[in-house]
């Protein structure tokens, strides 16, 4: 049965990415307070690396709301790309890192599908910190960890939370166009702004 609690936590969240894939500086205080909602949840389900993502997520979210706050030396931050040797080291030592916690939980803890529930974590994290850097490679990774969650969160009962997550899996896609619209309008305007010379 689904608590009002999980309600409540959905609905706050929804509103959180739903900002964030309007590129609004509002998805991180909205974030903090959905997100301290979810790690009572997940908790309740045994589902203990979505409790400590969650710690994770009001930490970043303050810092990335204060990064979009600040800018850029006085300018909105800019969505821009993850250089492809950054990807080279970052997927294996999410891959290594979604494996070492997973054996951690398995071992330590009665936590239901610990691999699962880690990978969600890790990768959850690599988004975020790219989220916090308006890194357009974000959304790639919510798609991942969107297409993870769906079944996880659905096998443990939280229904609720797997349809949310499927919406999110659609936002997350939708993001991804949006934002790279925008990425693509800004640098068609810095160019355009560039002087000429004769």
């Amino acid at each position: 049965m689904t608590s009002a609690l999980e309600i409540t936590a959905n609905l706050t969240v929804a509103a959180s990415i739903l900002l964030a894939g309007r590129n609004s500086v509002h998805t991180w205080w909205t974030g903090i307070i959905g997100c301290t909602l979810f790690a009572l949840v997940f908790h309740d389900a045994r589902l203990y690396a979505d409790v400590v993502l969650q710690g994770v997520f009001v930490l970043t979210s303050v810092i990335g709301w204060w990064q979009w706050l600040r800018g850029d030396h006085g300018h909105a931050l800019p969505i821009t790309r993850v250089q492809v040797r950054t990807l080279g080291w970052m997927l294996p030592a999410a891959v290594l890192a979604s494996v070492g916690y997973g054996l951690l939980l398995h071992t330590w803890t009665d936590a239901y599908a610990p691999f699962l529930d880690s990978a969600v974590l890790v990768l959850s994290v690599v988004a975020q910190l790219l989220m916090m850097r308006r890194k357009l490679d974000a959304w790639w990774f919510w798609l991942l960890v969107n297409s993870i969650a769906i079944p996880l969160y659905a096998s443990r009962g939280l229904h609720l939370t797997a349809v949310l997550y499927v919406v999110f899996w659609i936002n997350a896609l939708v993001s991804l166009r949006h934002w790279r619209r925008l990425m693509r309008a800004a640098a068609a305007g810095a160019v355009a702004a560039e002087p000429t010379h004769g």
